[in-house]
């Protein structure tokens, strides 16, 4: 396909060319087009008017580029334009970036005891955000790491009544357990070593909160002295789900040495995640005697003797941390005593029987017509017992008061006879004292 030159511009005193042949597309005419040469003057006097467009031919692969790439063809970028790191070509790996640690100000008053080793060791350790400090709601996929919230409680010791008190005040920033992004929060307390349900103690559950405010008190009995130097108190935060099992969220440990006789003390602490080794405990548990003993539970037993009705005064109070006798991990507890040397029906009693509780709560008081003289000659045999519907009673422990007794038991009983009128409360760790060789009938 050829294409025609256009003609040279013309005038307007110039008649236009005679042009027959025609063209697929034509291009008007503009100012910058040239046209064709003007042909010489017509003498006719005719009207004079503008030439018509000479015709242009153009190539379909001229039209085609016109109409689809009217500007010039540009590059393509590449990936590695975005993302200067990828390159085909090897380049120097960046210089790695430098842990900033924060240094404690000097203000120029080294005294030149420490070395420049030292120096440099102490510069070395980052200084440890604590954990009280994070800001709430944060989250991660790593348990260790991630924030589980804090805690607020009071300890007091009472050692008149052998009492510890435990006042949960609050919780802030709880991890979200449940799907609404909130949780069903409550406290469980226990003593270590022996975790049980005998000295579990809990709070009641604060529905849809992250930042529950209990207030309540628990209270454990039968806190000695030797237990403040042992023991140590649990304090587990949980998510109580209906549907399913409930969920742990963390816990604090308080040594029960770090408080003193008569002494309030508030803690604040960030809740953990303890990895629990029950082989430790259990070694822990079997390793001595008296943690045997204390297997069996503890009892408060309270004497008197009346001079105004010559009588003894015995007064089951409660009893605390006994052992679990049935499937459902609970006892159906009660307490028998006796009066030896025997004096017939007069010198047997038994309590009431408190259903399903580890932590029974008696307060009866019993009666023995006895002359003040011949009470030193007198044993009293006090036994806790399960009762069974159907089958012999399970005998969980005991304990005996008298001459022949020892250590505590023999306190409480030469105290009795001392103080006249006035009544002496102890407690006293149940043992094997008392137990028949065989279960006795129902």
């Amino acid at each position: 396909m050829s294409v025609s030159k256009p003609p040279p511009p013309h005038s307007h005193f110039a008649p236009p060319p005679d042009s027959s042949t025609s063209s697929h597309l034509s291009i008007p005419p503009s100012s910058s087009t040239p046209s064709s040469p003007a042909p010489s003057r017509a003498t006719s006097s005719a009207p004079r008017s503008l030439p018509p467009p000479s015709p242009v031919k153009i190539s379909m692969q001229e039209h085609f580029a016109i109409n689809v790439c009217p500007g010039p063809i540009m590059p393509i970028p590449q990936i590695s334009d975005f993302f200067p790191r990828f390159h085909d070509f090897p380049m120097t790996p960046p210089p790695p970036r430098e842990k900033k640690i924060l240094k404690e100000p000097d203000f120029g008053l080294n005294n030149g005891g420490e070395t420049d080793g030292e120096n440099k060791e102490k510069e070395r350790k980052p200084i440890e955000v604590d954990r009280g400090e994070r800001q709430e709601g944060a989250d991660s996929d790593d348990d260790d790491e991630t924030y589980l919230g804090t805690l607020e409680f009071t300890l007091l010791f009472d050692h008149e009544n052998n009492c510890l008190h435990c006042t949960i005040h609050k919780a802030k920033g709880l991890k979200a357990m449940d799907s609404n992004g909130l949780a069903d929060p409550y406290v469980k307390l226990h003593l270590l070593p022996g975790a049980s349900k005998a000295n579990k103690l809990r709070t009641k559950t604060l529905k849809n909160t992250l930042n529950p405010v209990w207030s309540e008190t628990l209270m454990y009995h039968g806190i000695t002295a030797i237990d403040m130097t042992t023991k140590t108190l649990r304090l587990c935060v949980c998510d109580m789900d209906r549907l399913g099992r409930n969920e742990f969220i963390g816990e604090v440990r308080v040594a029960l040495k770090k408080l003193s006789k008569g002494e309030s003390k508030r803690f604040k602490m960030g809740l953990e995640r303890i990895t629990q080794n029950k082989d430790i405990n259990k070694e822990t548990v079997e390793q001595g005697t008296p943690v045997a003993e204390e297997e069996r539970g503890r009892i408060l037993v309270s004497l008197c003797y009346s001079p105004e009705k010559s009588c003894l005064l015995v007064g089951i109070v409660r009893c605390a941390h006994l052992a679990a006798m049935d499937s459902n991990g609970y006892s159906d507890p009660f307490v028998k005593i006796v009066l030896q040397p025997d004096m017939g029906k007069k010198s047997k009693y038994k309590t009431t029987v408190k259903k399903k509780t580890l932590n029974p709560e008696f307060n009866e008081e019993f009666v023995y017509e006895v002359p003040h003289d011949q009470l030193a000659k007198k044993t009293l045999e006090i036994s806790v017992w399960d009762y069974d519907l159907g089958m012999s009673n399970d005998f969980i422990g005991g304990v005996e008061l008298g001459i022949n007794a020892k250590g505590v038991r023999l306190k409480h009983w030469f105290e009795c006879l001392k103080h006249i009128g006035k009544k002496v409360e102890y407690w006293h760790t149940l043992t094997q004292q008392g137990a028949p060789p065989e279960a006795p009938p129902q």
